[in-house]
Order: C-alpha cells, then structure tokens, then sequence
C-alpha cells in the first residue's frame, strides 16, 4: 500500500508555497519604499488558497495542441489573480503606495504563519514516519 503525499499532507504543502511567495511581495515592498511611483502589491492569501483548493478538487484546464501548428503557449503570462496592489492609506507626493509600517506589520504575520503551517507540516511529517516504522 502507497503513501499519497497529496492526501496526507493535504493543502498545508501549497500554503507553505504561498506563505513563501508573499513573504517574497511583502520583501519587494519594503526594498521599493523610496522608488518614486512604486506601487505596493500583495498576494491575496485566502483567496490564492481557496482556488487552488479548488483546481485539486475539480481538477486543472490544461491547454492541448491536436496540431503541430498551433502555437505554443510559451511565453504568456497570464495575470496572478492573487497578486493584487495595495489601496494606499495617505497619498504621498511621489506617488509611492509603500507605508513601512504595514508592511512590517503584514511581513511579521505572515512569518508567523508561516511558521506555523511550518510546524504543521512537520508534525504531519513525523505522523508519517512513525506510520511507516509501525510505532
């Protein structure tokens, strides 16, 4: 009998990708607070989460080429729907949509649950293991 990571790990594993993935958005805003007309971005975590939740329930739309001439779809990126810009609090004079302080703020949260899906996975990890060895 096989050991699905997919079923036993379940969505922890892609909210750990995202975790990774805003930390990396939140770090581009904070290096970016002083670039005149920046605008700050943020990934929508529950809604990023909630759809791929939704592509491994229903599956994913894949595109197939039935010729060899059709074109391939390299080199098109498609939007992030999670990836969107911040609503600034106060206007500035360079049009910079950074405030340090919430970034801070939403950098610091986010490692701490990143921490935790963390600590989830590696407890389910352990799980596994201690299944494996018959303990």
């Amino acid at each position: 009998m096989s050991i699905s990571f997919d079923s036993a790990l379940g969505i922890h594993e892609k909210a750990l990708g995202f975790r990774a993935q805003r930390a990396e958005v939140l770090a581009n805003n904070l290096a970016n607070a002083d670039t005149p007309n920046f605008k700050a971005r943020d990934l929508d975590f529950a809604s990023v989460l909630a759809a791929q939740a939704d592509k491994s329930k229903n599956g994913t739309f894949t595109m197939a080429t039935t010729q060899n001439q059709h074109i391939a779809m390299q080199g098109l990126e498609l939007a992030d729907p999670g990836l969107n810009y911040r609503v600034p609090t106060q206007p500035s004079i360079d049009q910079n949509t950074v405030d340090e302080q919430i970034e801070q703020s939403n950098y610091a949260e986010n490692a701490v649950q990143f921490q935790a899906s963390f600590t989830l996975l590696n407890s389910k990890f352990k799980g596994l293991v201690a299944a494996i060895r018959g303990e």
